[in-house]
């Protein structure tokens, strides 16, 4: 008889299945992935384009760009951009991450066909008015200035700037004088250059079933929007430093009272074989709320409302980073805590028991990610542009299953020695 009292005993997972999406390449050379789920009637419309901060010639040029994206066209104005995507109940924004920019439209499906004439226009003929570029200028510098007074922005800045060099796109620090000097030849160049279809990745995922023709037909005639001799080439990327930095870097922040911590260190790309138990490494060390750093620090110490372990992926680089926000005056304990749980994970064998609950946490964590369509396609755009094998997340589940202690205590005796580590305290 079943005892309606007990729960039910958890099940093994051991795969996971994605949906395999259907491929289109346009007329103008862009690819369209199609990644149907009919549940709901909304869509969702990505446009996925090199025009991040590592292409961009000048610094702050590539986020300008995407912010400006969507104020103002050649026949619209902000407000009627605005207006049309309300009267629809949509949304539209574009945002520059390290390596991409992104244009993202949700929408109810039935009103796709009327919106994307609105979303070609928006990628090819962005207006870049003198009166928008000012104004958004102005909100950008000052929301930089009211985060470079907050020691958490601070020491990630230096973080990033000692990790990767202060040549590398992803070291560079933001610089208002030479953002405020960018101009609208300068932006309408990056976009000729940037913002061309044949390099873009476009990613519909939904109730796409009766609206891809449609989307392939409008998005296919999208054409660049300058000619060859307006485009700025991309610069060539500066190489890494040949050595990965260590050691300890202070950045004073005056009239602050608190300390942010940042530790960590160059990572081995997402591609390499031994990714999932790195991944499932760094969870046990930091990565959730039951982690080493979270019951040191946080619960038996008292020093933070919260500690974690997280590794960064780049396209060009990857990183782990242990960040904290802690009182001025335990910084220094805080950091000698970081570094006695990183020597426990080189010289003690995780207990069954621990090992048993991460693992759980970690694949009850990625099924509880795939969810959704939006969710689905999330980890499938992952894949595409990180350029991993199709069954990385078949071979992350396999591999953490068999994942054993002695596999991680070598992992951790090679990455994870506090002699190898970047530190940053800011404060």
């Amino acid at each position: 008889m079943l005892n309606r009292l007990l729960p039910p005993p958890p099940q093994p997972f051991t795969s996971i299945t994605l949906p395999t999406p259907e491929v289109r390449s346009l007329p103008n050379g862009a690819r369209l992935h199609l990644l149907a789920n009919d549940a709901q009637p909304v869509l969702r419309l990505q446009v996925v384009l090199p025009a991040g901060k590592r292409q961009e010639p000048a610094p702050g040029l590539a986020q300008l760009a995407a912010r400006l994206l969507t104020e103002g066209t050649a026949t619209r104005t902000a407000r009627q951009l605005a207006d049309e995507v309300a009267f629809y109940g949509a949304s539209l924004e574009c945002e520059a991450g390290p390596d991409r920019a992104t244009l993202t439209l949700y929408c109810l499906a039935r009103h796709l066909p009327a919106l994307l004439p609105l979303v070609q226009e928006v990628l090819a003929a962005p207006a870049f008015g003198e009166p928008e570029l000012h104004q958004m200028k102005t909100r950008i510098s000052q929301s930089m200035r009211v985060e470079r007074q907050k020691t958490s922005f601070r020491a990630t800045e230096e973080f990033n700037k000692q990790l990767f060099g202060e040549q590398v796109a992803y070291g560079r620090p933001f610089s208002e004088e030479s953002f405020g000097q960018i101009t609208a030849h300068e932006l309408r160049a990056f976009h000729a250059a940037a913002y061309a279809p044949a390099r873009a990745e476009l990613f519909l995922s939904g109730d796409v079933a009766a609206y891809a023709d449609t989307v392939a037909e409008v998005l296919g005639q999208w054409q660049p929007a300058g000619v060859a001799s307006v485009a700025a080439e991309a610069p060539a990327p500066a190489p890494l430093p040949a050595t990965h930095p260590t050691g300890l870097a202070l950045v004073p922040v005056e009239g602050s009272i608190q300390a942010s911590i940042r530790v960590g260190r160059r990572w081995p790309a997402l591609s390499e074989a031994q990714t999932p138990e790195l991944l499932l490494l760094v969870k046990v060390l930091g990565g959730y709320f039951g982690s080493r750093l979270m019951k040191n620090i946080r619960e038996d110490k008292g020093y933070t409302y919260g500690i974690h372990a997280s590794v960064v992926a780049r396209e060009q680089a990857t990183a782990l980073v242990i960040g904290t926000d802690v009182n001025g005056d335990r910084a220094d304990a805080t950091r000698q805590e970081i570094a006695y749980e990183l020597e426990r994970l080189q010289t003690e064998l995780l207990d069954d028991n621990e090992l048993e609950t991460v693992k759980n946490y970690t694949l009850g964590k990625l099924l509880g990610e795939t969810a959704t369509v939006f969710e689905q396609a999330d980890k499938y755009r992952h894949i595409t542009l990180q350029h991993l094998h199709p069954d990385y997340y078949l071979r992350l589940v396999q591999q953490t299953q068999a994942a054993t202690a002695v596999s991680l205590q070598a992992l951790a005796r090679t990455y994870l020695s506090p002699a190898d580590m970047l530190t940053v305290v800011a404060g």
